[in-house]
């Protein structure tokens, strides 16, 4: 059995911020390999940051992320996790927002081994305003919900798949051409 947590994150009261909870409650409806397990962290860092440290041997955390592109693309992203600690920032987690890049620290620092972090990510059209927010998510994200859980799909069976695999113990990490390195994104663009 290979643990994978799949997170989905993201505030639903903020538009297409609640992009990662709607491909979650999907993914929660499909058939999934043993030691696949699909949660909805929603805003809740300090649970996301605890479940990290459960054992699993990879993450993929599915978030709405603004890196200029047309509303609804795509992104993989590997990121960095750094060996250094926190930084004293990252030790004040709030209860009601989830920064990735400070959980991931964070579950590093606190001796979390999951060794691989995938973020698939899409580009939000609008969180809402700042005062009231925004209730449900914009056609184009919409659009990219089913599209990101079969991603997700896809990217569980490489991870499972892959000859080297990170989650035994090995003593170099074995490049996989499928996923892109560390801050490197496949764009796909909505309608293509």
């Amino acid at each position: 059995m290979t643990p994978v947590l799949v997170a989905g994150i993201g505030n639903i009261f903020h538009g297409d911020d609640g992009f990662g909870v709607a491909v979650a409650a999907l993914l929660g409806r499909r058939p999934l390999p043993a030691g696949v397990t699909v949660k909805d962290f929603g805003i809740r860092g300090l649970d996301l940051t605890y479940a990290l440290l459960d054992g699993y041997a990879a993450a993929i955390l599915v978030d709405a992320a603004a890196r200029g592109e047309p509303p609804g693309t795509l992104y993989v992203i590997e990121p960095e996790v750094a060996a250094a600690g926190p930084a004293p920032e990252d030790l004040l987690l709030s209860p009601h927002e989830l920064d990735p890049a400070r959980v991931l620290r964070l579950a590093r620092a606190l001796g979390g081994e999951c060794r691989r972090v995938v973020v698939v990510a899409c580009e939000p059209a609008s969180l809402g305003d700042a005062e009231w927010g925004a209730l449900g998510l914009t056609p184009p994200v919409a659009a990219a919900v089913a599209p990101a859980a079969d991603l997700v799909e896809q990217l569980i069976r490489q991870l499972i798949a892959e000859e080297n695999p990170p989650w035994t113990p090995a003593t170099r990490r074995t490049p996989n051409p499928a996923i892109p390195e560390s801050r490197a994104a496949i764009r796909s663009k909505p309608g293509e």
